[in-house]
């Protein structure tokens, strides 16, 4: 089963909003790379990454060549020593990909966002550093 976001046109799968609730509540996840699908037009679950892996982990998985979407589970602890956890959104769109697969992921985000309800930050990269994790706890705070 799938549903269509009203701006793009992109029909997302049932495991994409499926999958995040599961991070965002059950915490079984850390982390969620998400596809489009260029033939169907449908947003897909790419890659899920286990409660205990790490950012880097996320990182690793994300292609060269290729742009996708990713939601990440960063937990920390406050100075107060308090237990948080906010869900970064993060739009990868490497310089190394197509210029057609880089405008549809441009144009089907807010679709994507819209569905994915509790992400805290938003965060764009081309490359690597753009994305480190010095950034996201930066972020947090």
């Amino acid at each position: 089963m799938a549903s269509m976001t009203a701006t793009s046109g992109m029909w997302m799968t049932e495991d994409c909003k499926r999958s995040f609730l599961e991070m965002k509540w059950k915490k079984v996840h850390r982390y969620i790379v998400y596809k489009i699908e260029e033939k169907s037009r449908k947003v897909a679950v790419d890659k899920v990454g286990a409660a205990g892996e790490s950012y880097d982990d996320l990182a690793a998985s994300l292609p060269q060549d290729d742009c996708r979407y990713a939601v990440f589970d960063f937990d920390y602890v406050t100075v107060d020593n308090c237990r948080k956890s906010k869900i970064f959104f993060i739009t990868w769109s490497p310089e190394a990909s197509r210029i057609r697969e880089k405008m549809m992921y441009a144009t089907s985000k807010s679709g994507l966002r819209r569905v994915l309800d509790g992400v805290h930050f938003e965060l764009q990269a081309t490359d690597p550093t753009e994305m480190g994790f010095d950034k996201i706890k930066d972020r947090a705070k």
